[in-house]
């Protein structure tokens, strides 16, 4: 009975549906079964045309000490690029030819603000922006972030320039088209068409704060700062990555996160981000089983360091942090990326579960540290040739560091005094003339009181927590 009911249902509906359409739709689609094919190409046509203007090709020559430098980026693009690529176009050059790097970009602001991924112009002596109509225009950069793979370029232009529409990333779907534009290969304003596979990727390896849009769209060496685009044309992603080693797999940078990223590099030069100062990980299947809680339903406190705002709101190590500013934070990227999207010096409340039992505080968040390179204080000295951060706990866990405060080695320039005392890339400073650094600040005022050709003991921590000393010298006179 209930079989027969469910079929006379049926059979109503479609003769409701029929009777609500119009007479001649049977008729056209008859007549015509390629409407809707034309209707989707003419959709696809449009967003084409539409964004088209905006998409710019980022034409890079490095620095001469780039290749020493950086052996990250050369890692990096070995692993998302493939060694085959690798070999042909990165170290297959000619040995006279310049080194050369093209990539894509988007128009936002028709002031000539341009956003693209920072690895496209890391280390780059000189920037060329060509725009659709072919026109060229030298850039400058506005400044960049690492930490999400961002970089905001500018153009002068004598005019106003089409612009790109920027959509909202956090009202994506899994199965929604997306179409990618952008210069792999030199090929200029490649387009390809997909599918949203998936959103919120992580642990890609990519960048530190990742939330990826994962789609099928063909990306390929060269799209990357390019554009993903929805229906309506507009912006949801900045294309970033590839898996070399799958097809169809690209990786997008969310653009609700490059808005917020591109809007505090254009008024003030870099991002500032939210810190808590502990040493946090995933609550594996053992760990929530000894902590009393559900797998992956809360991030572990491992450390907390010495006066940072997690300790004066109270954290201990062996507290489950649940939810931050009242949402839940299952994953250690989830807590990552939601405590540096927050204002320093914003109180938030913190649920945690200390011996089982639920307990909430407030916790008000200090600014990130963040990098800087340090110059001798007197005009007429040399730089010391090395660029350092502050150490954090993703920077120990990087370069193998076993060390709690002191200053990291980003960058040692090739010939410099840093260099020639054997101060290498990963190295943790934790003393200078037998005083800790435990700040920039602390590290910036021991090396000025440095007179010129002068050694002074650094003592150092390298990978694995070997321990030595070395000499640095301070630069000599002009």
């Amino acid at each position: 009975m209930g079989a027969v009911l469910t079929r006379w249902s049926v059979l109503l509906l479609v003769g409701l549906l029929l009777l609500a359409c119009p007479p001649d739709v049977g008729a056209q689609q008859s007549q015509d079964p390629k409407a809707t094919l034309r209707a989707m190409e003419d959709a696809f046509v449009a967003v084409v045309e539409h964004v088209m203007p905006a998409v710019v090709n980022v034409s890079t020559t490095p620095k001469k000490e780039a290749a020493s430098e950086e052996p990250q980026t050369e890692e990096r693009f070995r692993e998302f690029f493939g060694p085959e690529f690798f070999e042909r176009f990165f170290r297959g050059r000619p040995p006279r030819e310049p080194a050369r790097s093209s990539g894509s970009g988007v128009i936002v602001d028709p002031r000539g603000y341009i956003l693209t991924n920072n690895h496209v112009i890391e280390n780059a002596a000189d920037i060329q922006v060509r725009l659709s109509d072919q026109r060229k225009f030298p850039a400058t950069l506005v400044g960049r972030d690492p930490k999400t793979d961002l970089a905001v370029l500018k153009i002068e232009a004598p005019g106003p320039l089409p612009v790109a529409e920027l959509g909202d990333s956090d009202r994506l779907k899994i199965g929604q088209w997306a179409i990618a534009i952008g210069n792999p290969f030199g090929l200029d304003r490649t387009v390809t068409l997909g599918i949203v596979s998936a959103t919120g990727r992580m642990r890609l390896g990519v960048s530190q704060f990742e939330n990826f849009i994962q789609t099928d769209a063909s990306i390929n060496p060269g799209n990357s700062g390019g554009p993903l685009l929805n229906l309506d044309g507009k912006v949801v992603g900045i294309n970033t990555a590839i898996v070399a080693t799958g097809q169809g797999i690209g990786f997008s940078i969310p653009i609700n996160m490059a808005k917020e990223v591109m809007a505090q590099l254009i008024n003030q030069g870099r991002v500032v981000r939210g810190w808590l100062g502990i040493v946090i990980q995933d609550l594996s299947d053992e760990l929530a089983g000894g902590f009393g809680v559900a797998p992956r339903s809360g991030v572990l406190v491992a450390d907390v360091m010495k006066d940072s705002p997690a300790e004066a709101a109270g954290l201990r190590a062996g507290d489950v942090i649940v939810e931050f500013g009242g949402r839940a934070t299952p994953e250690v990227p989830e807590l990552q990326r939601r405590v540096a999207a927050t204002p320093p010096g914003q109180p938030i409340p913190l649920t945690i579960l200390r011996e089982k039992k639920q307990e909430r505080l407030t916790v008000k968040l200090g600014e990130m540290p963040g990098e800087e390179t340090l110059v001798a204080t007197a005009p007429t000295r040399e730089a010391w040739g090395l660029r350092v951060a502050m150490l954090t706990p993703e920077l120990a866990q990087r370069y193998d560091l076993t060390a709690r405060e002191g200053v990291v080695v980003m960058e040692v320039a090739p010939g410099g005094p840093a260099d020639r005392a054997g101060i290498r890339q990963g190295d943790a400073i934790l003393e200078v003339n037998r005083r800790p650094v435990r700040t920039l600040e602390a590290f910036q005022q021991a090396l000025a009181k440095v007179k010129a050709g002068e050694g002074v003991a650094v003592y150092l921590q390298r990978g694995g927590g070997r321990h030595e000393y070395v000499v640095l010298k301070g630069p000599e006179s002009k």
